[in-house]
């Protein structure tokens, strides 16, 4: 059995990379998520596996779970804090596979699940990924 070189990153790591992540997306969007609370887990839950219909808990790297932006109003009381989840042990066998950056990853990972919450299209979810990838440069 070959052992990797280095413990991969834990829990307290990949929220640090989602706070990093979280703070270069553009401001006028990043203003809109003072009340989302970001959580990272190892894997999603039983009940998420089973509503998603997973074959693998590896299948799911992140989850927004609330009422998409658009969608909400000043005259419903919301049930529960939107959260965007993500998922340690699935984004670590991705970043083993395909070899790129786990920041890069964490930050594709957060902005598609923020997309969620705006209730954005691919299209916009890809130029907010190029927008937060040059502040990340800085």
């Amino acid at each position: 059995m070959i052992s990797a070189p280095f413990p991969p990153p834990d829990l307290a790591v990949l929220e640090d990379m989602a706070d990093a992540a979280r703070a270069v997306i553009p401001d006028n969007l990043r203003r809109h998520l003072d009340g989302v609370v970001i959580h990272v887990a190892d894997f999603p839950d039983e009940a998420t596996c089973r509503v998603m219909d997973l074959e693998s808990p590896f299948d799911l790297l992140g989850l927004y779970h609330g009422v998409a932006l658009g969608d909400k109003s000043v005259s419903a009381t919301p049930t529960n804090v939107d959260m965007i989840f993500l998922y340690r042990r699935p984004i670590l066998d991705y970043w083993a596979e395909t070899g790129e950056d786990l920041h890069h990853i964490v930050r594709h990972v957060l902005i598609h699940e923020v997309g969620h919450h705006f209730g954005f299209s691919d299209a916009d979810m890809e130029r907010i990924e190029r927008q937060a990838a040059d502040r990340a440069k800085g």
